[in-house]
């Protein structure tokens, strides 16, 4: 379990008194008695006037005892003084001595708690502040790498376009010069072609003035005497072509570079990550005790945790359309949605009556969730789907799940975001626009966190809390998904299922082995057990809290749900 020894026995059911016989919920505490007390045990504590001085907190509030350590002079005397002068933590026989006479001294058992809630401060900025901030600048670097990753890819996309544009332009303009030459060589062929005809004709007079020339020079030919001579025309004359001249580029790589875009780097100096400071941070210190009757006070007057005997029956009615109560949320409109373990899904108002039915693929989980504008968002396993219905009851579906089998879900109350139990031993957070944020799965060690979670919530501080059915565990991970611990109760076993939290940061837990309903604190100490047969609960499976401060209990074997009183 997450509490300590010192807190809890095996086996019992809330923190005992420690007054005598008495057995009733120590939720008390007296500082100077190191004990724990119930309020009747306390009224009666303060009456002796031996005690009227005493400092009595509540149980969470405690100092905490100073740990048992002998003095090497005196084996068998216990320390319990701080020499402030010699610096050295004494025993009272010590204390007597003349070595230590004159000096001032502390109560060692104040110096330790002082120290206690110095350290118990650090470990709490730790849990609250550096893990959770630090986790954050890690998403923020995965976000950024998602962001470069993409923008070089975008580059690289315009450096390919621009490159094959410039190939475009070189092909477009290689084509045009290359359909030039061919004009030019077929001017240049005409003007061959054209030459040629020109001999062609003029070998063709030559072979007529040939022929002639031999008729003439017959011997009996007498025209030879009588004609006069024949004159021959000359060769005619022609131009010999003169081909175009290709003078070539010489082009390098540099003159390429030129031509196409530059890469160049940042010229801004990076901004440096914004880091939250502890000062905003909300973290729990150790009181001093001043603070504690402060904050006592402040307690009594506004909501203190009753006993559990003493939790009130407020309502009780059947839910119509389902044979059973599984998992049951309330939305502002103090109106109930109610599921069983047969995949009906309906909303009731608080006097039983039916307003709406949904079938969905949900069994014996918390796959539904009432959002803050009065809505719902429910889950379908078999169409890993997850649906979101508004308040004029229009169903739209709201995001897919992939391959993974979404169990359970809840809407945040602190700032809209989704939290998904996923079958595949996962939790999932998405923005309330349905963008995934961040898969929760291992803790720092690589260890699988979750195996079946099939009810999940979220408590005031940000905490995810999630009921895992297989692990045997109410398993709770900061807002960043950083393990916190795991409750998993002690003696016969313990089966989670229903979950949810309170006002003032309870946890409160259907076992299905021990048939009750267990209530936590904040850091999962285990408190009481809130609800039990003794109530009437005997099959305990769904919880909520409404904003008037009601527990529901939805259980197994009945489709009534009942309304407790349980905190004023």
């Amino acid at each position: 379990m997450a509490t300590t020894s010192d807190e809890q026995a095996a086996g019992q059911h809330y923190l005992v008194c420690g007054i005598q016989d008495c057995r009733r919920n120590g939720q008390f505490y007296c500082n100077d008695c190191h004990q724990p007390m119930c309020e009747q045990c306390k009224d009666e504590h303060r009456k002796s006037p031996n005690n009227k001085n005493h400092d009595i907190v509540l149980y969470r509030q405690r100092k905490h005892q100073l740990p048992i350590e002998k003095c090497k002079l005196h084996p068998k005397k216990n320390i319990e003084i701080f020499c402030k002068e010699c610096k050295t933590p004494l025993c009272l026989k010590c204390f007597l001595t003349e070595e230590h006479k004159g000096h001032e001294f502390d109560d060692l058992e104040e110096i330790y708690a002082k120290k206690y809630a110095l350290w118990q401060g650090e470990f709490s900025k730790i849990q609250k502040y550096f893990l959770p901030t630090s986790e954050d600048l890690k998403t923020d670097i995965k976000e950024d790498v998602k962001e470069i990753k993409k923008i070089m890819e975008s580059i690289r996309t315009s450096m390919k376009a621009e490159a094959e544009s410039l190939k475009n332009l070189v092909d477009e303009v290689t084509s045009e010069k290359i359909e030039h030459t061919h004009t030019m060589e077929k001017s240049l062929l005409q003007m061959l072609k054209s030459q040629k005809t020109t001999y062609n004709d003029y070998m063709k007079y030559l072979g007529k003035m040939s022929d002639k020339f031999q008729e003439y020079l017959s011997t009996t030919n007498q025209k030879l005497l009588s004609s006069d001579i024949l004159k021959i025309q000359s060769i005619p004359e022609t131009s010999k072509p003169v081909p175009p001249v290709f003078t070539s580029c010489q082009f390098n790589r540099d003159d390429v570079d030129k031509l196409l875009g530059k890469l160049n780097d940042p010229n801004t100096e990076p901004k440096k990550r914004k880091i939250q400071s502890i000062e905003a941070v909300s973290i729990p210190m150790k009181f001093t005790e001043k603070q504690m009757e402060q904050s006592k006070e402040k307690s009594d007057m506004k909501q203190t945790l009753f006993l559990s005997s003493s939790v009130t029956k407020v309502r009780e009615y059947n839910v119509p359309g389902v044979n059973n109560a599984f998992h049951v949320s309330v939305d502002k409109s103090d109106r109930l949605w109610v599921s069983d373990s047969l995949c009906n899904l309906v909303q009731t108002d608080l006097q039983g009556n039916l307003l709406q039915e949904i079938q969905t693929s949900g069994i014996s989980e918390g796959y539904h969730t009432a959002t803050q504008d009065g809505g719902l968002i429910y889950t379908d396993r078999d169409k890993k789907k997850i649906y979101r219905t508004t308040s004029d009851r229009k169903i739209t579906e709201f995001l897919k799940t992939g391959d993974w089998e979404p169990l359970s879900v809840h809407s945040s109350h602190i700032n809209g975001d989704i939290l998904v139990g996923i079958k595949e031993a996962k939790v999932t957070r998405y923005s309330k626009t349905g963008k995934e944020i961040k898969n929760i799965q291992r803790d720092n060690q690589g260890q699988d966190l979750y195996q079946y979670p099939h009810y999940i919530t979220e408590n005031i501080n940000g905490d995810i809390c999630t009921s895992d059915f297989n692990k045997r565990a109410v398993v709770v991970v900061n807002k960043s998904g950083q393990h916190r611990f795991s409750y998993t109760c002690q003696g016969s076993g313990f089966r989670p299922y229903g979950i949810c939290t309170d006002v003032l940061g309870h946890i409160l837990v259907c076992d299905s082995v021990s048939k009750n309903v267990h209530l936590l604190d904040q850091d999962g100490g285990f408190l009481s057990i809130i609800l039990s047969e003794q109530q009437g609960i005997e099959y305990p499976r769904g919880v909520c809290v409404d904003d008037e401060n009601n527990l529901y209990v939805g259980q197994w074997h009945t489709n009534t749900v009942t309304g407790y009183k349980y905190l004023q």
